[in-house]
């Protein structure tokens, strides 16, 4: 069964009860499961949820891929697929697709490290208009030596770096956070 309106609420929920700071912010996903829009489905140009992993290997350090379409850096994460069941498995399906790791990855929680609102810009070549991701993000944490398989259509290169270099201020002190408390709930 796809991911529905009720996981997605259920998973925000859960999310702002940790984080309740950031009701605000999250309301316009709130607002547009209300509206009956599809925030599954990539052509929900309003905003859509996607699912984002970031790894943390055992020398404390965060593993980033240089996405060729947006020319960045950025943590492993895509859109959402018909075929996904939960926000979590998205996540490491994405893992996986991009980098070849899920064997030697586990979750450190259910809920998402993080909930991110942002600007996608609009991509004429795909004919998609400017629109919102609403990206769910979780943290693995790498148990061995999988070897980081690159999927390069979507990714030209990988590097593990400090989780200091997180750009995003919230992921990168709950990130850092949970590596003082040992990558534990």
């Amino acid at each position: 069964m796809p991911i529905t309106a009720d996981h997605i609420r259920t998973t925000l929920a859960e999310y702002t009860d940790a984080h309740p700071e950031e009701k605000a912010a999250l309301a316009i996903v709130h607002e547009l499961i209300d509206q009956g829009a599809d925030v599954t489905s990539r052509k929900e140009f309003r905003g859509h949820a996607t699912a984002g992993a970031v790894v943390v290997d055992g020398a404390g350090r965060a593993l980033f891929i240089r996405h060729v379409a947006l020319g960045k850096w950025l943590t492993p994460g895509g859109h959402l697929e018909p075929e996904d069941t939960g926000l979590l498995g998205a996540a490491l399906r994405e893992l996986a697709e991009e980098t070849g790791l899920a064997l030697s990855v586990s979750p450190v929680r259910a809920v998402p490290i993080h909930i991110d609102v942002h600007p996608i810009p609009a991509n004429q070549s795909k004919g998609e208009p400017a629109h919102q991701h609403f990206d769910f993000r979780y943290l693995f944490r790498l148990e061995g030596d999988q070897e980081v398989t690159l999927q390069e259509e979507e990714v030209s290169g990988y590097a593990w770096r400090g989780v200091g270099t997180i750009s995003d201020g919230t992921l990168r002190a709950r990130v850092l956070a949970a590596l003082r408390r040992g990558l534990s709930g």
